[in-house]
This record gives C-alpha cells, sequence and structure tokens, in this order.
C-alpha cells in the first residue's frame, strides 16, 4: 500500500545534450556560411585575373610555356646528372701516358706509339695568325659565346641540310674540348647533351684564354701527336712559334679530321684544307686577301715520313695496345719504353705485296675491296699482319677488330673433334645425303650429293652435309670448345648451322687455331711481343721459349688432319694454294651469299690466314675461298719459302728436295788478274820510313827484343 504522505519529487529536465547539439548545429551552419564566404571572396579575388579575347590566348600560352618549362628543367637536370658526375671526379681522359719504341725482331727500330705532346708553350707565345686560323675555321663567336654557339649550330646544321662541304663545324670550341677532356669519341644523342652541360661547367670554371690553351694542348693532331706543339715538330720540324700562316693554316686544318687532313698521309688534302682555312680567316676579317696571297702561292710542305709509312702500321697498334696491358701489370717510375717485337720486315712486305697486288689486279672483278692476313711461324710468332689495304685511309685493323663468319674454314673444328671423340680416321666413309635438324637442310655447294665417300675426300671437296651430320654425333657444344681451346677467344652462340661456321671469328684467332695443326697439337697462341725495357734497360717482359704448352689435339687427330687438309691442296678446293716444292695443308672458306672469302693454312715453317671482302658487308661477285684469298696466300709463302730450309708436316708423306748448290768450274773461272798494289806518293813514302826509324830508335834504347817490345801511344799523328 503506497504511503499517503510520501510525494514524488520531480526530477530537473537536463538541457546540456540539448545545448551541445544546439551548438554543433550553429558551428555547422557559421562554417559552412564562412566556407562560402571565403569562396566567395577567392572568387572576387579571382575575377581579377580573368581575361578573355586576344589578351586570354596570351595568357593560355604562357601558362603553357611556364609548365613546359618546368618539365624541361625536371629533364634537364635528369640529362645533367652524368655529366655532374664526370666532373665531380676531377679527372680527365689522358691523352696517352706512355711513350714506346718498337724494334723488329732483329733490333733494328720499325716505329713508335704513344704520346707525342708538349704543353710548355704559352698561349701568349704562340703566332697570331694560328689563333685566328683556329678561330676562324673553328669557332668565330668563342669570345662570345657562354660555350654552345647557338647561332653557329643552326648555320651548320642548314648547311648540313643544303649538301655544302663547309669547314665550320655545329660544335664550338668548348664543346670539343669537352669531350676530349671527359667524353669518347661514339657519335650518339646522349653524348651530345652531356658534351653541352660540359661546355657550360668549362665556361664557369676557365676563363676563355685558359680554355683555348687546353684545346691547343689537348686535340688530336694526326700521327699520334696531341697539341699545336708536338704537331709543329712532326710535321714541319720546327717549334710551333717559328711556323709561318701556311703552316698555320694546315695546322688549324687537322682539328676536325686529322686523320683524314694529315700531310703525311694525303698532302694534296691538307693543302686543300689548308686554302679553305685561308679563305676563312678572309671572311671572318681577321686577314686581307692581300695578307694570304703569299701563303696561297706557297703552301706547307711537311719534312718526309716516308719510314713512318713504310713501318708495320696495322701491328703497330696491335702491339702497343698489348704492351699497355703488360706495363699496366707493374709500376714503373718512366713511362718511356722499348719493345722487341717477333715481326720479320721482309715477310710484312711480301704480306703486304701479296695481299694488296690481288686485290688491284682482281678485286674490282670479283666487287671486292679490303683483305687482311696475318702470318706466324708454327710456334706462334708473329711474322707479318696486314690489317687492310691502306692505313693511311682507314686505321680500323681487319685481321684484329673485325670478325667475320669463316665459312668452311671451320670445318677443322668439326673433324678434329669426330677424330677425337669417335676415333674416325681420313679413309671410313660416311655418307653425303640430304640432312636436317629441325626446320633447316643445308644444301652442298653444287646442290648434289656425292653418296658415300671418305672423310678425306670430304673435307677435300668441302661437302656441308658431312660436316652437319658429324655435328650431330658429336655434339655442336664440344666442336665450340674445341674451337675456344684451339685458338679462337671471342664467343659466339651455338646454333644447328655452326658446323658450316656461323660464328665470328678475327683472322688472328684463325691463324692461332691452324697453329695448333702446324705445332703437332699444342696450343699456339699468336704472339708479337718478345721482351720489353725501359729506356735504362730495366726489364719490364720477357718471354720464356721454353714455357710449357697444353696439348689439344693427340699426335693421331693432328696426322689424320694433317693429311687430309694436304688432300685439300693437292685434289680439294684450295689447289690455287699450292707451292711447289713445299708441303701445303691448308682448307678455303666461303660464307653465304659470298660476303667474306678465306684461305688458312700451313707449311712446315709458316701458318698463315687470310680474309677477303667489304667493309660494309654487301656480297662479293661470287668470291669464293679458293681464288683470290688462295692466290694471294700461295704468293706470300712462295716469296717467304725462297732461300730458306724447307721443313716438312707432321703427318705429310712429301719428299722435300734438298736445295741444289750450283758448282762452279774452274775452267770457266775468269782468271785472277794479279794487281799492282797502290802505290805511295813520295810524301807519305817518306813519312812511313821515317815513323820506321823512331819505332826503331826506340826499341834500341829500350833493350828489348823486337816482339816483346810495347809501341807506345801519343797523341801525335804522321801528317800523310
Amino acid at each position: 500500500m503506497q504511503d499517503p504522505f510520501y510525494t514524488k519529487e520531480k526530477r530537473k529536465k537536463s538541457g546540456g545534450m540539448l545545448a551541445a547539439d544546439a551548438w554543433l548545429d550553429s558551428s555547422l551552419y557559421e562554417f559552412w556560411h564562412a566556407l562560402g564566404r571565403a569562396y566567395t571572396r577567392f572568387q572576387d579575388f579571382m575575377s581579377i585575373f580573368h581575361v578573355a579575347g586576344i589578351r586570354r590566348f596570351l595568357v593560355e600560352i604562357l601558362s603553357d610555356g611556364f609548365s613546359f618549362f618546368a618539365i624541361g628543367c625536371v629533364l634537364m637536370t635528369a640529362l645533367a646528372l652524368p655529366a655532374f658526375d664526370a666532373t665531380a671526379s676531377g679527372e680527365y681522359n689522358k691523352a696517352e701516358d706512355y711513350s714506346v719504341v718498337f724494334l723488329d725482331r732483329f733490333g733494328t727500330e720499325i716505329g713508335r706509339r704513344g704520346i707525342r705532346s708538349d704543353d710548355s708553350v704559352a698561349l701568349d707565345d704562340m703566332p697570331d695568325y694560328l689563333l685566328k686560323a683556329t678561330l676562324a675555321t673553328e669557332d668565330r663567336r668563342f669570345y662570345e659565346h657562354f660555350g654552345i654557339d647557338v647561332v653557329g649550330t643552326l648555320r651548320a646544321l642548314m648547311s648540313n641540310a643544303q649538301g655544302d662541304n663547309s669547314t665550320q663545324g655545329g660544335s664550338s670550341i668548348t664543346q670539343q674540348l669537352a669531350k676530349n677532356l671527359f667524353l669518347s669519341s661514339e657519335r650518339t644523342l646522349e653524348r651530345k647533351i652531356i658534351e653541352a652541360f660540359l661546355a657550360v661547367w668549362l665556361e664557369w670554371h676557365y676563363s676563355k684564354d685558359e680554355i683555348l690553351k687546353l684545346y691547343f694542348d689537348r686535340a688530336y693532331m694526326g700521327g699520334g701527336n696531341f697539341g699545336v706543339v708536338a704537331a709543329s715538330d712532326y710535321y714541319f720540324g720546327k717549334k710551333v712559334q717559328d711556323i709561318n700562316l701556311a703552316e698555320a693554316a694546315m695546322l688549324s686544318g687537322l682539328f676536325k679530321a686529322p686523320t683524314r687532313y694529315a700531310p703525311h698521309v694525303d698532302l694534296a688534302a691538307a693543302r686543300g684544307r689548308a686554302n679553305l682555312v685561308l679563305s676563312n680567316m678572309v671572311a671572318a676579317g681577321f686577314l686581307t686577301e692581300g695578307q694570304v696571297t703569299a701563303a696561297r702561292r706557297h703552301p706547307a710542305t711537311p719534312i718526309s715520313r716516308a719510314a713512318d709509312a713504310n713501318s708495320p702500321n696495322y701491328f703497330l697498334d696491335w702491339a702497343f695496345e698489348q704492351s699497355k696491358l703488360l706495363i699496366e701489370q707493374q709500376a714503373h717510375a718512366t713511362n718511356n719504353f722499348v719493345v722487341r717485337t717477333t715481326i720479320d720486315t721482309t715477310l710484312q712486305k711480301y704480306a703486304e705485296e701479296a695481299v694488296i697486288s690481288t686485290v688491284l689486279e682482281q678485286g674490282e672483278r670479283y666487287d671486292v675491296t679490303q683483305a687482311a692476313m696475318v702470318v706466324t711461324d708454327t710456334s706462334g710468332a708473329i711474322r707479318a699482319m696486314v690489317g687492310g689495304m691502306d692505313y693511311g685511309k682507314s686505321q680500323f685493323n681487319r685481321a684484329i677488330v673485325s670478325t667475320r663468319q669463316p665459312g668452311s674454314a671451320y670445318k677443322i673444328f668439326v673433324y678434329s673433334e669426330a677424330l677425337e671423340q669417335l676415333g674416325l680416321t681420313p679413309s671410313d666413309m660416311i655418307t653425303d645425303r640430304p640432312v636436317c635438324i629441325g626446320d633447316w637442310c643445308p644444301q652442298n655447294y653444287g646442290r648434289s650429293y656425292k653418296g658415300t665417300v671418305t672423310l678425306a675426300s670430304a673435307l677435300a671437296q668441302s661437302l656441308n652435309t658431312v660436316p652437319v651430320t658429324l655435328s650431330i654425333k658429336t655434339g655442336r657444344d664440344t666442336i665450340a670448345a674445341l674451337s675456344h681451346r684451339m685458338g679462337l677467344q671471342a664467343d659466339y652462340p651455338v646454333t644447328r648451322s655452326l658446323a658450316l661456321g656461323v660464328a665470328s671469328v678475327s683472322v688472328l684467332d684463325m691463324t692461332s687455331s691452324y697453329a695448333v695443326l702446324a705445332n703437332q697439337g699444342y696450343k699456339t697462341p699468336a704472339y708479337g711481343i718478345t721482351r720489353m725495357t725501359t729506356l735504362n734497360g730495366e726489364q719490364v717482359f720477357e718471354i720464356d721459349p721454353d714455357a710449357p704448352r697444353e696439348r689439344v689435339l693427340s699426335e693421331t687427330t693432328v696426322a689424320n688432319m694433317n693429311f687430309m687438309l694436304r688432300g685439300v691442296i693437292t685434289g680439294g678446293t684450295g689447289r690455287r694454294a699450292d707451292v711447289p716444292g713445299v708441303p701445303v695443308a691448308g682448307k678455303t672458306g666461303t660464307t653465304s651469299s659470298y660476303r667474306d672469302a678465306w684461305f688458312c693454312g700451313y707449311t712446315g715453317n709458316y701458318v698463315a690466314a687470310v680474309w677477303f671482302g667489304n667493309d660494309d658487308y654487301h656480297p662479293t661477285n661470287n668470291l669464293t675461298g679458293g681464288t683470290l684469298p688462295a692466290i694471294a696466300w700461295q704468293k706470300f709463302m712462295a716469296y717467304a719459302h725462297t732461300n730458306i730450309d724447307i721443313k716438312p708436316v707432321f703427318g705429310v708423306d712429301f719428299v722435300i728436295e734438298p736445295p741444289i748448290v750450283a758448282e762452279a768450274d774452274p775452267e770457266a773461272l775468269p782468271e785472277e788478274v794479279i794487281q799492282r798494289p797502290p802505290s805511295l806518293t813520295p810524301g807519305a813514302a817518306r813519312k812511313l820510313v821515317d815513323l820506321a826509324d823512331r819505332f826503331a830508335a826506340t826499341l834500341e834504347a829500350a833493350e828489348l827484343p823486337l816482339d816483346q817490345a810495347s809501341v807506345p801511344v801519343t797523341d801525335e799523328r804522321p801528317a800523310l
């Protein structure tokens, strides 16, 4: 029951939540209204920049321009990073570190390589017309631009588009110096961009005169010379301070194309270039036509460099690179060295004459323009190297640098591996028939098949299906491995067509590989340096002729291979390489589309590989290895085996005829005429008598027997 006296107290209604809700609503309301007012004010502010019509078009252009400018800045910064790296190291490209004098196998000097540089002459001491000739030809606005001559670059581009063969280029002197100091000579867009950044960096850090001085000292001037001081001495035998205007113009013409316009290479081209430099000086306002007339009428004449032109330059370039590798293996206080090489200058001349004469006589008929040859003895010593037709026109060494497909000349590796691995002999029979590896089905040269033939006959006739069949049996990887053990150094892919010579090889490596067969199966790498010393005689390197050699092929395999390769000469594709009276073995090689033709072979005395082809890889006119390469090889070997002892080839049954020494008939000899001794003049006779009397008096005074007396030596000599 409820208490009648209890009264329920009314609780007071709380308004906190309502207040919070009201505050939140009002705050949101005020915020959105404030935001709206701010946006309205922003719109009012931005309306100030609102433009229309032509003004809007200009604003849009400027806006896009600033956007692209910002993007360009980011891109240029990214492109400039390599330039920053190049300058951060603080190191410049080295023109050359070493000076090397090369001797032939007999100790006679045959050439020099390395640095010819001299930076001792100040810019102020150089002739004024040398500076003007260089600026007029290379960079007329040198003292005006910031490192990049925009006007000159545009003008050069227009001239090139119009086909104008001008003497002015698009690169400024600062850009050329940047390339010489920091970059390589590759022609790429990336290198040009980095070159531009480096040019600006040089302009910030060096004065114009300092840049010009560095350019004169570091530019390559041809003939192994760096800088105008060394070039002046090399070409004219003068100090740079003493050269005349004509000589200065010729030197200035060398900066852009030192190899092409070197006066000792092509004097006519050098003088023509110098004449254009003189015209540039007139056009630039540095000299008048009257002032250059004498230089035009009396062009510069360089001193003779015939001895350098006759040097084995291709070999010297290669030997210099080999020398630097040997030098860098040890630390030396000097940069001057003397290197004794294996080259035989007589054989070198024979090789050059054989190759060049063959191309000149029949090159046009076969549409072939280049050839290369390497000759070694059977131990690997390089006796001759021909890297091309004309070193003056092209220093590219096709005997070393160029790698071409050897064609059937590669088959020695296939047959050698088959003899080693399968135990075959030259008389074993094999079937010449169609063979396929997947969808690849090679064919013989005559597109016919011989049926069952011996291995020796298959190699002599250069059948293609037989080595492919052998490669299937032995495995192509083992053939490639053997080729590297025998002498090939360049890596190449192992493909289905490997047995037919689809690999990249050099003439030098092919010579080394064939030398294994000439050296009874021992590894025989080609070498060109036997000794290196400093100028003071300190020994740097000397080859050990008795060093042990690795056996690559067994004696049985070598004898069988030599027998089969002899058959290539006597009754196969290499008959034109036969040398009467000399045991010759070798193999021809011709690639598809007739792009390359080879003959590689050896005697008991020498090993040689010859390549014929074109630098641009265009096909010859059906040139095969059994024609011009075999002819050139035969020419050289016929020369080389004159008046020497002919050595046998291991495994080849060949009777070497002894040299015939003609006996002279005593009755046929002319009677010896007894000649009266030359008579003395009376004065000379009196002097001799007086001298004899003095000797006798001296002996008597000493009381010594005549045979024990010593004759006194004085500075007095009778005046006869």
